[in-house]
């Protein structure tokens, strides 16, 4: 029972806490709008509609906000989050307070400071509409523009929909319904990127290592070099993509606080835009004007984009010094509606820091951040080798060399006992890996942490069992006997799982099917020695049995001793060739975790 109680509460500590919100006390989300459910917002159009009851109004007035579900749709929403901003700056923090209209429905929300810069649901009731009354500030901006996000369900929401926008009496109204800036589009490219002159007159980024975009469709391909005399630099990007293609400049190897640029198949045509994220999130374009001599190219199913950036932007915000150096990110991804999705693989990320402006090279980079590749490692070497030779050497080798002690124990008893407690030890290494470089749980990972939760806690159960073991003739022992093989071997089991779902994670995308290939190989390897052994321990005990009784009076001790020395060399002869086998299957992966 205690075995059971102790391994709930490790898996609830490793369980994942879901933050809902059903009672509307999103305060966390007053910044950026976002809510907390770990899924991309939806990129239809949001079937409602957000009204006020006049569109000018001085210092003091109250102004009455309606959200609506659209006349033509059917749809209704369970929560929602109103604030109203300068529309000037609709990144600051939120103008004026509300008062609501109907508590039933509705509640205040504090945030920073402040008590009602918002308002919320107070339940997950459906909704059709929801009101509230905007209190102008004594000093409130030229104009102010109101913000709704609203979620229909868990898993579908629209953030920061732009609603009217109402001016201080006297002040320029701005209309409510807002146009789209025409967007220029680029020429066509009469050709497709060469990597002739990479690491010569150009710098290049490229994955697979080596690839050339002119005849490798599958080439992720960034090049860049100076031009007009230092004054600005030249960029091409082309990548197989159905969406887009995109790089970053960033200060460090971390999502946050970076210059973007994105090359964007919106259906029929395409667009090249220059963007800043700030975090997790989805990039905020910049405004037209920070790029030039665009053209764009789109072919059998690859994204092809060239542009100049003036090194120096000073009058642009976010738009980083290319005479500075910078890590590279190179992502992809789908896009809908023009609208952009989360990237689907993990970016390649330049090994080292780069001066956009500075002389050519020819660069390396990795998809796989260092820490989960010391995870894969760590983790291969504690399963793949260690523990595959312990459980062998713990029941097939107890007789061989029974003679013989180490530190007052029989040799397969130390050799299984040192490399499970190592086998742990890199375990609970490995384990902590993860949540260092993501902060916290991986919502993007699937069953593999779940799974791997299981494994940390029975690794961790097994010698605590073996530490209360009874002694060998206490009745008790058959029962640890069987505790201790079943969580083994379910933990062998789990640990298999786990390594052929983490082969496959965005963080360490092996090469398929080469890995998974190697993986069944290696396991197929095991339980090969494993029958060999069996096979050979059954002939030899129906040899036993065989023997008359006479034949077994008549033997002599040097023939006996002859006899075991034959079983002897064949299980060593079974180890050896083991041993050499894991070892390569080990080595293979490893250096495909380093290649990544």
């Amino acid at each position: 029972m205690w075995l059971l109680c102790f391994l709930l509460v490790i898996l609830t500590g490793c369980a994942d806490q879901a933050a809902g919100y059903s009672n509307g006390k999103v305060s966390i989300a007053c910044g950026d709008m976002t809510p907390q459910h770990g899924y991309e917002s939806s990129p239809y159009p949001p079937p409602y509609n957000i009204t006020v009851d006049k569109s000018a109004f001085s210092p003091g007035d109250h102004i009455t906000v309606s959200l609506r579900v659209a006349p033509s749709s059917s749809a209704h929403f369970k929560g929602f989050l109103i604030e109203a901003r300068d529309a000037g700056r609709p990144s600051s923090p939120a103008v004026g307070s509300f008062i609501l209209v109907d508590p039933a429905k509705s509640q205040l929300l504090q945030c920073g400071h402040t008590q009602g810069f918002a308002v919320s649901h107070r339940d997950s009731s459906k909704k059709i509409q929801v009101q509230a009354v905007w209190e102008s500030p004594k000093n409130p901006p030229g104009q102010v523009q109101f913000f709704v996000t609203v979620v229909q369900k868990y898993k579908v929401y629209w953030v920061r929909i732009a609603g009217p926008v109402v001016s201080v009496s006297g002040a320029t109204a701005v209309p409510t319904t807002i146009t789209p800036a025409e967007v220029t589009s680029p020429a066509a490219l009469p050709t497709a990127f060469s990597s002739a002159d990479c690491g010569r007159s150009k710098s290049c980024l490229r994955d697979p290592p080596g690839c050339h975009p002119e005849s490798d469709t599958h080439c992720f391909f960034l090049s860049f070099h100076s031009e007009e005399g230092g004054m600005s630099v030249m960029f091409e990007l082309s990548g197989p993509a159905e969406g887009y293609v995109s790089f970053a400049l960033s200060q460090d190897k971390w999502m946050g606080n970076d210059d973007v640029y994105l090359c964007v198949n919106d259906g029929h045509r395409g667009t090249i835009n220059a963007a800043y994220v700030s975090g997790r999130t989805h990039p905020e374009m910049a405004p037209e004007g920070a790029l030039r001599d665009q053209a764009l190219r789109l072919a059998n199913g690859v994204i092809q984009c060239r542009f100049r950036r003036n090194v120096l932007l000073p009058q642009m915000e976010n738009r980083f010094d290319l005479n500075q150096s910078y890590f590279l990110f190179l992502a992809h991804g789908r896009a809908q509606h023009g609208l952009i999705h989360r990237h689907e693989r993990q970016p390649l990320i330049s090994t080292n820091r780069i001066v956009i402006s500075g002389p050519p090279e020819d660069l390396s980079g990795s998809r796989s951040p260092l820490l989960i590749k010391f995870h894969g490692v760590l983790m291969l070497t504690g399963w793949m080798w260690m523990v595959s030779t312990a459980v062998l050497f713990a029941r097939h080798f107890k007789h061989l060399c029974s003679h013989t002690s180490l530190l007052g124990h029989q040799i397969w008893f130390q050799v299984h006992r040192t490399m499970m407690v190592l086998a742990v030890g890199l375990t609970a290494v490995a384990f902590t890996l993860p949540f260092i470089y993501r902060g916290g749980w991986s919502k993007h990972a699937g069953s593999h942490p779940y799974i791997g939760c299981a494994v940390m806690a029975l690794s961790i159960i097994q010698p605590i069992m073996a530490v209360l073991r009874p002694a060998p003739q206490s009745p008790r022992r058959i029962f640890f006997n069987w505790m201790h093989l079943i969580a083994g071997t379910t933990g062998q089991l789990l640990a298999a799982v786990c390594i052929f779902l983490g082969v496959g994670q965005q963080a360490l995308l092996l090469p398929s099917p080469w890995c998974p290939a190697v993986l069944t190989g290696w396991l197929l390897w095991i339980v090969l020695a494993d029958l060999l052994l069996l096979i050979h321990s059954h002939r030899l005990q129906t040899a036993g049995h065989d023997s008359t009784e006479d034949r077994q009076r008549i033997v002599s001790p040097q023939l006996e001793s002859q006899r075991h020395g034959e079983i002897s060399t064949f299980k060593k002869i079974v180890l050896v060739v083991f041993l050499l086998g894991n070892t390569g299957f080990q080595v293979a992966l490893v250096k495909a975790i380093t290649n990544v």
